[in-house]
């Protein structure tokens, strides 16, 4: 199928919701070789175009932001004014049938919210939250197409692995971290983890991004007087997705947390470890065997708690309370 046509996706979050999103774009583009797909998304995300051909042009825009209605102003003369053929929406609230009705465009598809979906949309699909995520977002396009792309891939220059080599993430986005949703263990516990791996003769090497600024110095600060020859500093030497994605890619291993480096290892398929706390590891790590969850054995009844019944983690934190030893053992294994 080569038809031409303008396709206009709507997907608001984060670096890693939009990587999650990148099987979706790519099977857009396998059913309509020649399609021209725009993206609307938030401005905080736009580093995602580093990642993929698969985008051609981009809307940015903030949702969240307090001038939101603005923002959907913004979307809606955007969307009128680029004449799309399709446009799909992964929005979740009940008004986004008007919205995409409003934009002018004869096609449109998102999920199933009530009654202003079978009103307003062409067609409609159920949300079914308890999956993985990349596929979540897939079943938006079946009703235009059988190709499957369910795991994002992201494609790297092919290079040798590091002998023995280790990565560590250690960080999460600050706007996690600002609205009080804590998602990774303590620099100390990173930094007992990081001479567990050293002291077995593993070279490790550090990396993050500005966000990271805070945990990479506390853990620099206590493993400078090491003067280890096999820990590298890479902090600051990537400085888009797409240099993190190679550099993710020339190591054996990499340790990181629940936040959007775990997407990129996923796309780079590397052996990835990833530390899950009041978060569903189900709806966000594919069933695949490069990737190993790693979770405390607490006794929290409502765990995973984050978004399924609190939008902001408690204080006790049982699930991040990780032993250093733990961490290492399982990624030496």
């Amino acid at each position: 199928m080569s038809e031409n046509k303008k396709i206009l996706v709507i997907n608001f979050g984060g670096i890693g919701d939009e990587i999650l999103f990148l099987p979706t774009l790519k099977s857009l583009k396998t059913t309509y070789p020649d399609c021209k797909i725009t993206l609307a998304l938030e401005a905080r995300s736009k580093s995602i175009k580093d990642l993929t051909d698969t985008i051609d042009d981009m809307i940015l825009l903030s949702p969240k932001s307090k001038n939101k209605y603005v923002e959907m102003l913004k979307l809606i003369y955007n969307a009128r004014k680029g004449h799309y053929d399709i446009v799909i929406s992964s929005g979740g609230n009940k008004f986004i049938p008007i919205l995409l009705f409003l934009t002018g465009i004869k096609k449109r598809y998102g999920f199933n919210t009530g009654k202003l979906s079978k009103i307003f949309l062409t067609e409609s699909v159920t949300l079914n939250k308890n999956q993985y995520a990349s596929k979540m977002y897939h079943d938006l396009i079946t009703p235009i197409t059988d190709v499957k792309n369910e795991i994002p891939e992201i494609s790297v220059p092919q290079t040798e692995k590091i002998p023995n080599s280790i990565l560590i993430h250690p960080g999460v986005s600050k706007i996690s971290v600002q609205k009080n949703m804590i998602k990774t263990i303590t620099p100390q516990i990173w930094t007992d983890v990081i001479k567990i791996l050293l002291n077995n003769g593993k070279h490790v090497t550090l990396t993050g991004g500005p966000d990271d600024k805070d945990v990479i110095e506390q853990i620099l600060h206590s493993i400078s007087p090491l003067n280890k020859p096999n820990f590298e500093n890479c902090y600051g030497k990537t400085k888009n997705l797409m240099d993190l994605a190679i550099l993710i890619s020339k190591y054996e291993k990499f340790i990181c947390s629940d936040s959007a480096p775990l997407h990129i290892g996923v796309g780079v398929k590397t052996r990835t470890y990833v530390i899950f706390g009041s978060t569903d590891n189900k709806k966000l790590v594919p069933e695949c065997d490069y990737v190993t969850v790693l979770k405390t054995n607490d006794d929290c009844p409502i765990k995973p708690c984050l978004w399924e019944h609190r939008q902001t983690t408690c204080q006790e934190l049982k699930c991040l309370q990780f032993r250093a030893d733990d961490i290492a053992n399982e990624v030496l294994k």
